[in-house]
Order: structure tokens, then C-alpha cells, then sequence
């Protein structure tokens, strides 16, 4: 993992197109902007977890039911 440090306003550069950008720090809260191209897809990582979590039961369900449908 790169640790870097910036300040408000401050931003970084992802593979030439994916842009962070420090917005406000208050306390211990950070608000950071995210410019990327609209194929790239970002999501805070609980949601990201949770979406997994979600396609993983419906792959599990819907193989299981496919399978029972085969077999009789």
C-alpha cells in the first residue's frame, strides 16, 4: 500500500485518468472528490463488499436451482 500525505485541494493522479482530490478535513473526517472516466466504477467499500456478498448468494441460489431443474 502507498501512505501519502496532502493537504486541502491537494490531489492525486491514478493511471493518467482517475484524479483524488482532498475537499475539506474536519477533525478526524476526510471529504474527497474522485474525477474518473464514466467506465470506471467506484464505490466506498462496504458497498462494494455488500454487492459482492449480494452476486455471490444470487450465483449460489440460481446455480443451485438450475442444478435441481437438471436433475429432475
Amino acid at each position: 500500500m502507498l501512505a501519502l500525505s496532502r493537504k486541502k485541494n491537494e490531489a492525486i493522479i491514478i493511471n493518467n485518468n482517475i484524479e483524488v482530490t482532498i475537499l475539506e478535513v474536519k477533525g478526524e473526517q476526510v471529504k474527497i472528490g474522485i474525477s474518473a472516466p464514466r467506465e470506471v466504477s467506484v464505490y466506498r467499500k462496504e458497498v462494494y463488499l455488500q454487492i459482492q456478498e449480494a452476486n455471490k448468494e444470487a450465483t449460489d441460489s440460481t446455480g443451485m436451482e438450475a442444478l435441481k431443474n437438471l436433475l429432475g
